[in-house]
């Protein structure tokens, strides 16, 4: 019997990371059937209450419960089937009840999924409706005579059409953009014969995904708007300071440095108030983008295509969040040059100050080795009478050991030497501390 293969030490994220190719797969779909898609924009705790709120459901229909780790569910609770999604900033709800086949739909009050979820849960969703929206896959006898364009026409508002043949032109997709008087927004999509269940559930998985992304991405404007205000004095305050930098003396260099820093110091924190909105933004509109070149557009008579759509009614609003990111930027590398420039000049001037200051100490310790000197004369003198005062008294004792000479003779012979003994003694003292400088 072969011995069993060894494995190497796994990593702890290996399952997580390998599991999440296939995250929020999409589902099967098939026409005829209704969806209600309802975005709710939560933060760290309504995200959190979100998925305590699912429990409560699929308790309520004899269902597990959920674990913490739970980002996807997909449920069929008897008559609605849930799809439930946990992402970043917001949570998703996507509900979906089958149709009746061979009936001409309700244009007036037409069905909706979100009408066989329990009402009294339903409202108390947690966090804050971003977007919310009926999807109707309808069949061909459900449109009535005049085929899937009259529908559109009698369920959706003219002034703000758009739709296009998708998957190679095998479907239909028609949508307004616009919020009805329920406060939902509404989309139709007639699939093609050819479409299977599971391509359909792709399909329909984008167009949910680019009304979703949509609006996360223009979260970014009100922000955009708020930050070109700011922008605005900012910019005119940078500009008074520049002017003032370039007028002031050094006096008042102190007080325009402060004003500068802290001048900085907002224009540094409205960026980071801003620059994750911003960036999440960008990163949204890329999303939108994405799933329309997925759908793979066809141009329909009468209708603006999904491309065309987004470019003139979106692209207004990225640009100028894009404008308010590069302006941000842009103001805060001037308000980083003017500040190293002031700082500069600052500096300049104190070092100018140091070198008056280091030379006005080098003139006093000039000064004072000067009157070192003056004095030098007089300590060879007393160091000279000391020592010479001390060979006297040698001389006198050793006048009894045969010295020649008288103490007054000897102390008069000694004073040059001793003097001369004395002086060069002091002077290499002072070459040694003080070098060339004594």
């Amino acid at each position: 019997m072969p011995a069993p293969i060894q494995s190497p030490a796994q990593h702890p994220q290996r399952i997580a990371l390998h599991n999440e190719i296939h995250a929020r797969p999409p589902e099967s779909v098939v026409a005829p059937a209704v969806i209600t898609h309802v975005v709710m924009l939560c933060d760290g705790a309504q995200r959190r209450a979100s998925r305590e709120h699912l429990g409560r459901l699929l308790r309520d229909h004899h269902r597990s419960s959920l674990d913490e780790a739970t980002t996807h569910v997909s449920v069929h609770l008897g008559g609605f089937a849930l799809r439930w999604e946990l992402h970043t900033e917001f949570v998703t709800w996507t509900f979906m009840v089958p149709l009746e086949g061979g009936q001409r739909l309700d244009t007036r009050t037409p069905p909706t999924a979100v009408e066989a979820v329990p009402q009294a849960w339903f409202a108390q969703l947690p966090g804050q409706c971003l977007s919310s929206i009926h999807v109707w896959l309808v069949q061909e006898e459900q449109c009535g005579p005049g085929g899937f364009r009259e529908l559109v026409s009698q369920m959706l508002n003219a002034e703000t059409l758009a739709g296009a043949r998708v998957h190679f032109g095998s479907t239909l997709v028609g949508t307004d953009f616009a919020i009805h008087a329920d406060g939902y927004s509404r989309m139709l999509v007639l699939p093609g014969p050819e479409v299977g269940p599971a391509r359909l559930g792709r399909l329909v998985q984008r167009l949910l995904e680019i009304e979703t992304y949509r609006m996360t991405a223009l979260l970014g404007l009100p922000a955009a708007r708020h930050a070109v205000a700011v922008l605005g004095q900012t910019e005119q305050e940078l500009a008074e300071l520049a002017r003032a930098i370039r007028q002031a003396d050094r006096q008042a260099e102190p007080a325009l440095l402060d004003r500068l820093t802290r001048l900085a110091g907002q224009v540094e924190s409205e960026y980071a108030a801003s620059h994750a909105r911003f960036s999440a933004s960008r990163a949204y509109f890329e999303l939108v983008e994405r799933r329309i070149l997925d759908l793979q557009e066809q141009r329909m008579s009468g209708f603006l295509s999904f491309r065309d759509f987004m470019e003139r009614r979106l692209s207004p609003a990225r640009s100028t969040c894009e404008w308010a990111a590069r302006r941000q930027n842009a103001l805060s590398e001037r308000v980083s040059r003017v500040s190293n420039l002031l700082r500069t000049r600052v500096e300049i001037e104190q070092q100018q100050s140091s070198q008056q200051l280091l030379g006005s100490m080098n003139e006093r310790q000039a000064m004072q080795l000067k009157l070192q000197s003056t004095v030098e004369g007089l300590s060879v003198a007393a160091i000279t009478y000391y020592i010479t005062g001390l060979i006297s008294y040698l001389v006198k004792g050793a006048h009894s050991l045969g010295w020649p000479l008288s103490a007054e003779v000897t102390a008069a012979l000694a004073i040059p030497v001793v003097a001369g003994s004395v002086w060069w003694g002091l002077r290499r003292l002072h070459h040694r501390l003080f070098g060339t400088n004594h």
